[in-house]
C-alpha cells in the first residue's frame, strides 16, 4: 500500500485523533466565546433602543437570549463529549425545546402587533404554531423516556 506500514497507519491514526480533540475544544470555546458576545451585544442593543421602542426591543432581548442559551446548551453538549467521550442525546433535546419556544414567543410577539392579519397569513400562522407545539410535546416525552431509560455515565474528566 505505497509505503504504507502499520506503525505509520498508526501515527496518523494518533495525529488525526489529536487535530479532533483540538477540533472539539475550539468548537466547545467558540460555542462560549460566541454566547458571551451576543450577550454582551443584546444588552448593549436592548438599553440603547428601549427608550424609543419597549416592547419590539424586549421582544428582540427576548430573542437573543434565548439563542445565547441554545449555544451554551451547544457548549455543554461538547464539553460533556470532551469529559465522557460519549454524545449524549439529551442536550439536543433541550435545544430543539428551547428553539421552538424561542420561535412560539418571537414569532406571537410579531404577530399580536399586526393590524387587518389577511386570513391565509393567520391560518399559516396557527399552522406554524401548532406545529412547534407539536415539535415541543414530541421532544418532551423524548426527553421523559430517555431520563427513564439513561443509564448515569462516569466521566473522565471531573469538574
Amino acid at each position: 500500500m505505497l509505503g504504507w506500514t502499520p506503525e505509520s497507519i498508526k501515527q496518523w491514526v494518533k495525529w488525526m485523533q489529536f487535530l479532533d480533540r483540538w477540533g472539539y475544544i475550539t468548537a466547545c470555546l467558540s460555542f462560549l466565546l460566541v454566547g458571551m458576545l451576543v450577550f454582551g451585544y443584546s444588552w448593549f442593543a436592548y438599553l440603547q433602543s428601549v427608550e424609543k421602542a419597549f416592547l419590539p426591543a424586549t421582544i428582540t432581548l427576548l430573542n437573543d437570549l434565548l439563542f445565547v442559551i441554545i449555544l451554551l446548551e451547544l457548549f455543554r453538549t461538547v464539553l460533556g463529549f470532551l469529559q465522557s467521550d460519549r454524545i449524549r442525546l439529551e442536550p439536543f433535546l433541550h435545544v430543539g425545546i428551547i428553539a421552538s419556544v424561542r420561535r412560539i414567543l418571537t414569532a406571537g410577539a410579531e404577530f399580536s402587533h399586526q393590524e387587518n392579519v389577511p386570513e391565509d397569513v393567520f391560518r399559516h400562522y396557527l399552522m406554524d404554531m401548532g406545529l412547534h407545539v407539536i415539535v415541543i410535546l414530541v421532544l418532551m416525552i423524548a426527553l421523559f423516556l430517555l431520563k427513564k431509560t439513561e443509564q448515569p455515565v462516569e466521566p473522565i474528566l471531573t469538574k
